[in-house]
C-alpha cells in the first residue's frame, strides 16, 4: 500500500484524481451500455408506431398475431380470426416491433 502511494505520487497523480477518473469512466460505461441502447430502442418503437399502416401483420407484446384493420388515435384494431373477422382493439405501444419484424421476415 505504501509503495503504491509513492508510485502514484511519482507519477504526478494523487488518489483523489484517480477516484474522479474512475467515477467518470464508470458513468461513461453506464451510459453507453444501458441508457443509450434503451433510448434507441424507445425511438425505434415510436417510429414503428408512426409507420404502422392498415394491412400490416403484427404481434402484440402478449403474443397475439393479427393484421391491422384500423388505426385510431391511441389504439389499433387487429383482425385475429381467420375468415371470421374477429377483431380486438389494443393500444399502440403494445405492438411489439421486434416480433412483428420477425413475423414479416419469416413470411417472405
Amino acid at each position: 500500500m505504501y509503495g503504491e502511494f509513492i508510485f502514484l505520487q511519482a507519477g504526478g497523480m494523487d488518489p483523489g484524481t484517480i477516484n474522479i477518473l474512475m467515477m467518470g469512466a464508470m458513468l461513461a460505461i453506464f451510459y453507453f451500455f444501458m441508457i443509450r441502447p434503451q433510448a434507441k430502442k424507445q425511438r425505434d418503437q415510436e417510429q414503428s408506431e408512426k409507420d404502422m399502416s392498415e394491412g400490416n401483420k403484427v404481434v402484440t407484446s402478449s403474443g397475439i398475431i393479427g393484421k391491422v384493420s384500423r388505426i385510431e388515435k391511441n389504439s389499433v384494431v387487429i383482425e385475429v380470426g381467420a375468415g371470421t373477422k374477429t377483431s380486438i382493439r389494443v393500444l399502440k405501444p403494445s405492438i411489439s416491433k421486434e416480433m412483428s419484424e420477425a413475423l414479416n421476415n419469416e413470411a417472405e
